[in-house]
């Protein structure tokens, strides 16, 4: 496994759940907004990894541009709010996970989220000394591919591999022309994983740490 140089991890469905915290606050975004319509946890889940235009787009199919930017931006003002009040639920072991991989490989963030939720997760979770960068394309108006490609390019990565949960995942490894481990306690299904795991400890295993 050393042949990796920097291990980079998706956050809902890999490092932890906030989905039933979140379906409250865009519940909230919706009634605010004077819609009738409402999500659950599981349907979020479902969507989650998606750009944000897309997942308002699916909730209101009928809605035109502006009203989805409105709506989002309600939605991420909501869900800042609850999630820095109530946190999320982590995977059992990540942190541990998290410590052991970091004394041998540089790890990273790259999710498909607002500006300012990377950081909340790693404030909320005091994970952010075990990371040495991260992105989104709240920061960089850029998906995941290429959001995968920034991280590797400004860190001088060669040979990084990623980590998460869902087939949208494991489309922009493809088009970023880097593995992925499936993480199969999170939200969705991967095709054709380079490697699988079923619980953070077994990233351990995977970095060759235990043999």
């Amino acid at each position: 496994m050393n042949r990796y140089d920097g291990i980079i991890f998706d956050v809902d469905g890999t490092i932890w759940d906030s989905t039933p915290t979140v379906t409250e606050a865009w519940n909230r975004a919706l009634s605010n907004a004077g819609y009738s319509e409402r999500v659950t946890a599981d349907r979020l889940k479902g969507l989650f990894g998606l750009p944000m235009d897309d997942i308002i787009h699916d909730i209101l199919p009928d809605s035109d541009r502006k009203e989805r930017d409105e709506v989002g931006a309600l939605c991420y003002k909501y869900e800042h709010e609850y999630v820095s009040e109530k946190g999320a639920k982590v995977y059992e072991g990540l942190g541990e996970a998290l410590s052991i991989l970091s004394e041998r490989y540089p790890l990273f963030v790259v999710s498909n989220c607002q500006a300012g939720y990377i950081e909340l997760m790693l404030e909320k979770t005091g994970f952010g000394k075990y990371f040495k960068d991260h992105v989104c394309p709240g920061d960089t108006n850029l998906l995941k591919a290429e959001n995968i490609l920034l991280i590797a390019e400004r860190n001088g990565l060669k040979n990084p591999i990623y980590v998460g949960d869902t087939h949208m995942d494991e489309e922009a490894c493809v088009k970023a022309g880097v593995p992925i481990v499936f993480a199969s306690y999170g939200f969705g299904k991967v095709e054709k994983p380079d490697f699988i795991i079923d619980s953070p400890m077994d990233l351990v295993k995977v970095f060759g740490f235990e043999d």
